[in-house]
């Protein structure tokens, strides 16, 4: 994933963040951060929830919250890359790798 930061504060980040199809993050949370993105293009699928069973599906136009401390993957599922607008609200670190959501 390739990140461009646009603005940011103490306590804002914003930014274009773009990923090839097929790509897959690790298990990861913002910390004190949420986390509002916008798809542009592309296609953005979110793994979260107990056991990572919960799941997002945004294609362009479509805009998604991903809530501070959630412990999530994401991935892009489209034949085309993806890109989208993030805008983080928060303090602290903004990101923390993690082996997995908890089962329950």
């Amino acid at each position: 994933m390739v990140r461009e930061a646009a603005f940011t504060s103490a306590q804002t980040w914003s930014g274009l963040a773009r990923t090839e199809p097929g790509m897959v993050s690790g298990w990861h949370h913002h910390g004190e951060y949420d986390s509002i993105i916008y798809v542009l293009s592309g296609a953005l699928h979110i793994e979260f929830g107990p056991a990572g069973t919960d799941t997002v599906h945004a294609e362009p136009g479509d805009f998604v919250l991903v809530p501070r401390a959630t412990v999530h993957r994401e991935s892009n599922p489209s034949v085309q890359p993806a890109e989208m607008v993030v805008v983080r609200f928060g303090s602290g670190e903004s990101i923390f790798n993690v082996s997995g959501p908890a089962a329950s």
